[in-house]
């Protein structure tokens, strides 16, 4: 039974592990959590170097969850991109064990229209990975065929559906500059709760107050439990729109999960880093 936490990236200015060396703040920030979001991979393909200092700087059982490059997913749309794609997987093997699951974010235009793209696609990944699809288009929300479609999809390739909550987020209007950024930027979904493999993933975004945020999560609180009950290891990641406490945030949703369910291990406590730590 495992419950991997983490955020969106592992350095943010606000973090006070930015004093560190610009290779060893992933360490740090390994510390805190044991997962992170690998948006990085959706702009550019790192060097293979790169990558190996990562894996490095983590233990084997760290999640990264490396996003397809955009070239892939939303200029070609899964059709072409073949090099690009083996040009990324190479450039991640270093990560082993670490990169467990893929992410395949897909455009808010990729409809249920284009759902055998996705199906081809995903045919056509090598097996020694995981990978987990995020859909934005809202018919897949709001229609039940277009859903049970995706589902059955996903269903045959063993992939599962990653949810990005921003219910919380939307309840009420913006407070901060960069709640106002995130209000234009930020896709507006109903929340989903269903788990399709055996490790579920889930993208939260809270609001900028942290007592907000905390009160936004609670119903992945009764989620996450029953996940972990059934025998699933989840992956939760939060977000913010400032992200200033998101490691701290995605601790303390660790230690609520851990309140209801005593036998999950706790998080390691974390490594000193110096006179400066990330918190």
């Amino acid at each position: 039974m495992r419950l991997h936490v983490g955020c969106a990236m592992w350095t943010h200015r606000s973090w006070p592990g930015q004093v560190l060396p610009a290779h060893e703040r992933l360490r740090a920030y390994a510390g805190w959590c044991d997962a992170v979001e690998g948006n990085t991979t959706f702009y550019a393909t790192p060097a293979r170097e790169t990558v190996a200092s990562w894996a490095e700087q983590t233990d084997p059982d760290f999640r990264f969850l490396a996003k397809l490059p955009k070239v892939v997913t939303h200029e070609r749309r899964l059709t072409g991109g073949e090099a690009e794609l083996r040009a990324f997987l190479h450039a991640m093997e270093p990560l082993g064990p670490r990169a467990d699951t893929l992410w395949v974010q897909l455009p808010g235009s990729f409809g249920p229209g284009d759902v055998p793209d996705l199906d081809r696609f995903l045919r056509t990944l090598p097996t020694d990975h995981r990978y987990a699809v995020e859909v934005r288009h809202p018919a897949f929300f709001t229609d039940a065929g277009a859903a049970r479609t995706l589902t059955q999809t996903l269903g045959r390739a063993g992939a599962e559906w990653i949810p990005f909550d921003t219910t919380a987020f939307f309840r009420t209007p913006p407070t901060s500059d960069a709640e106002r950024e995130a209000w234009t930027r930020k896709p507006r979904l109903p929340r989903r709760a269903e788990a399709l493999t055996d490790r579920p993933v889930v993208r939260y975004l809270g609001r900028d107050d942290p007592a907000a945020t905390v009160e936004g999560w609670q119903p992945w609180l009764d989620v996450v439990t029953g996940w972990l009950r059934e025998g699933r290891s989840p992956t939760v990641f939060v977000h913010t729109p400032d992200n200033a406490d998101a490691p701290d945030l995605a601790r303390r949703f660790h230690d609520q999960v851990r309140a209801r369910l005593p036998e999950l291990a706790p998080l390691p406590e974390p490594t000193p880093v110096g006179p400066a730590t990330l918190f």
